[in-house]
């Protein structure tokens, strides 16, 4: 992959706006300004930038479509496997197997605020990869708020189910030299912690283990995160605001990486995504930004299973699969 910072496709990817400047009105009608909290944000505003719900007014409706297709999914092409990772009740996975065997893997990890969501909502994108020979694995993983608060313990259980994938890959008939790893939301922000692990260190596998990352729509830098709302359910301490910012280890990263927001997203989490990506690219990593026009947050999730759309596209070009 060559380094560029825009990735030009019938998508519809343009300049992404102005700091601060949402392609909506939040729900922040009548908001007197408060004293700064972080940047030019008081605290109404960052836990606003901070909250999709504030910016996508049709959140559940999009859930619920992408339950439902998942569902389908299910119907058409048979249910997946049911495998445990771990020992904890919440480490299991969603195996979709493709039909011809030898082929990549594309490992995804859902966003819901380190709390919602699960594995079975996510297969409404297996079809796409099934169908070009991809097998398609979601982890689930723990409710943050029912960890203590500690969103170490996820990025571990991230960490040991890609583990688990690399080594099982050829026992269910895929190729362990071409895993990829996406993840939409506090699922990229795992993603991208997955992509600066030390696999020989912690793992014995080898450093290139994740041949490329596909961040979606994600948080790459706790330090904001940490004065919003969000710090309500998560234990932050300085520790663990430095170890899980993958923004401050891209040195770590090998793997090419696609970093993907929507123009409607929050201000935010369109800052997150174009400040990630210009620290790989500072780092002289390979890294391209995906920027979807006019799309909401939970609408680019939905994108993964369309070979049209941004992020299924590039999760495609990223696997060597075509468009």
């Amino acid at each position: 992959m060559t380094r560029r910072t825009a990735l030009s496709t019938g998508a519809g990817l343009l300049a992404a706006p102005a700091l601060g400047q949402p392609a909506w009105e939040p729900g922040l009608s009548g908001h007197v300004k408060g004293p700064p909290v972080w940047r030019d944000y008081d605290q109404a505003e960052l836990d606003a930038a901070y909250d999709q719900e504030a910016y996508q007014p049709h959140t559940d409706v999009v859930n619920g479509r992408l339950s439902s297709l998942s569902f389908d999914v299910r119907i058409r092409r048979g249910w997946p496997e049911r495998i445990a990772y771990g020992d904890h009740p919440d480490e299991g996975l969603d195996l979709y197997r493709a039909t011809r065997p030898g082929g990549p893997v594309f490992v995804f990890i859902h966003g819901g605020i380190w709390r919602f969501l699960d594995a079975a909502m996510s297969g409404f994108a297996a079809e796409m990869f099934l169908d070009r020979g991809a097998h398609f694995v979601a982890l689930d993983f723990s409710d943050v708020a029912e960890r203590d608060g500690d969103l170490g313990v996820l990025a571990d259980q991230v960490q040991r189910g890609i583990a688990w994938v690399a080594r099982n890959a050829p026992a269910f008939g895929g190729d362990p030299t071409r895993i990829h790893v996406g993840g939409h939301s506090s699922g990229g922000h795992l993603c991208a912690v997955a992509l600066a692990t030390d696999w020989p260190g912690r793992f014995g596998l080898p450093p290139d283990v994740i041949k490329g990352g596909l961040c979606m729509s994600g948080m790459y830098d706790l330090e904001p995160v940490r004065l919003s709302w969000r710090s309500r359910y998560i234990a932050f301490t300085d520790a663990l605001e430095a170890a899980l910012s993958p923004q401050r280890h891209v040195g770590r990263i090998t793997a090419p990486v696609v970093v993907s927001y929507g123009t409607r997203e929050t201000p935010e989490f369109q800052r997150q995504a174009r400040d990630f990506a210009a620290a790989l690219e500072g780092a002289g990593k390979p890294v391209r930004v995906v920027i979807g026009q006019d799309y909401f947050h939970q609408d680019m999730w939905e994108t993964l299973g369309n070979p049209y759309g941004p992020n299924g596209r590039a999760a495609l070009e990223l696997m060597g699969l075509g468009g």
